[in-house]
């Protein structure tokens, strides 16, 4: 895929390696990335350098970049549509952070609601880079021009962010940068909630394995932890977030593995039976994660096929990001006589 010249806007999109992902993962983010690949020029990053502002064990973290970056592909992002590749392996990220780092002001930094719950999560470990956070993720955006990102709840604000970064560089040096827009999508992760307490949205990072289903996760397994799914005593099947929460959430799980509406479900589920209720939304996670277990086993069993096909993507996107970062250069004065010569060849 050319990544000089594209026709169709630019859609970006990226995720942390930070271990295995959930079934909210999926169907709030990832399975709508694959039908953008026919309508826009897709991006899909790992971005592993994020996942630095808390202490990894880096033998984990190697693996897990690798084993997101199979995820990617293994849920349908096909590299013939998309580039895909690993954060850390195209340099202009970094670089533009720190130019972009000059255009963003403390006290918007400072009103970044994720950092103020993860400096409270972490507080042994409030460094530098989880403040500046948005702004390596404001880079990440308009290195590549980016029409479009999809975003969820809790990363509207930092798009935010990067919008006024970029209306500020343009403003003081002409437009350089696309301001990028967000794209809202239609069942968002934090739709799927904890199956131990719905009140919170499923998490990886959840302590009791029972109230996440992650996507490698085998089909007994699935099956187990629907089972033990927190449910009520009502012996109604209905939408009603406030008094049966959990009932919700596995009916919302079900439309979103099925495709099926609201209606559709309840009419499926009149019989009002909680354990099949449990079963039957089991059984649609299990179809659509059968095919994503198989694909990824036969990624990770080849690694130089995966290697391949980020070692592709970091040279596409590397030769997007030099364009963008050498106009950026030019318009603030920087020397860029060497860079054009390596952007070339």
């Amino acid at each position: 895929m050319s990544m000089e010249l594209p026709k169709r806007k630019v859609a970006l999109s990226a995720a942390q390696p930070t271990g295995q992902l959930t079934i909210g993962n999926l169907f709030g983010a990832i399975q709508n990335w694959v039908p953008l690949q026919e309508r826009y020029n897709t991006i899909f990053c790992v971005v592993d350098l994020h996942a630095l502002t808390v202490r990894q064990d880096p033998q984990q973290l190697r693996k897990h970049i690798l084993e997101l970056a199979a995820i990617y592909l293994a849920a349908g992002v096909d590299p013939e549509q998309s580039v895909v590749f690993i954060q850390s392996q195209v340099h202009q990220h970094a670089e533009l952070a720190w130019i972009l780092s000059t255009f963003a002001q403390l006290g918007e930094l400072e009103r970044m609601t994720q950092f103020k719950d993860k400096a409270q999560r972490h507080r042994h470990n409030v460094n530098a880079g989880l403040f500046t956070y948005p702004v390596l993720m404001a880079a990440d955006i308009l290195l590549y021009g980016a029409h479009v990102v999809p975003v969820g709840e809790d990363q509207k604000q930092h798009l935010e962010l990067t919008r006024d970064i970029a209306i500020r560089f343009n403003n003081a040096f002409g437009p350089v940068f696309q301001v990028p827009d967000p794209l809202i999508q239609s069942q968002g992760a934090e739709r799927v909630r904890d199956l131990q307490n719905p009140a919170k949205k499923m998490s990886k990072s959840a302590e009791s394995e029972l109230s996440k289903v992650m996507l490698l996760d085998d089909a007994s397994t699935v099956l187990k932890k629907f089972k033990k799914a927190v449910t009520d005593s009502l012996g109604e099947i209905r939408f009603d977030e406030i008094n049966q929460a959990g009932v919700t959430n596995l009916l919302t799980i079900w439309c979103a593995a099925t495709g099926k509406t609201r209606e559709e479900a309840l009419h499926h589920f009149s019989h009002n039976l909680y354990g099949k209720l449990k079963v039957e939304t089991a059984e649609a996670v299990n179809v659509v994660l059968d095919p994503i277990r198989n694909r990824y086993r036969e990624l990770m069993n080849d690694p130089g096929e995966l290697e391949r096909i980020l070692h592709k993507g970091a040279e596409q996107a590397r030769e997007r990001a030099e364009h963008t970062l050498v106009s950026v250069m030019e318009v603030l004065g920087l020397p860029v006589a060497h860079r054009k010569v390596s952007s070339r060849g």
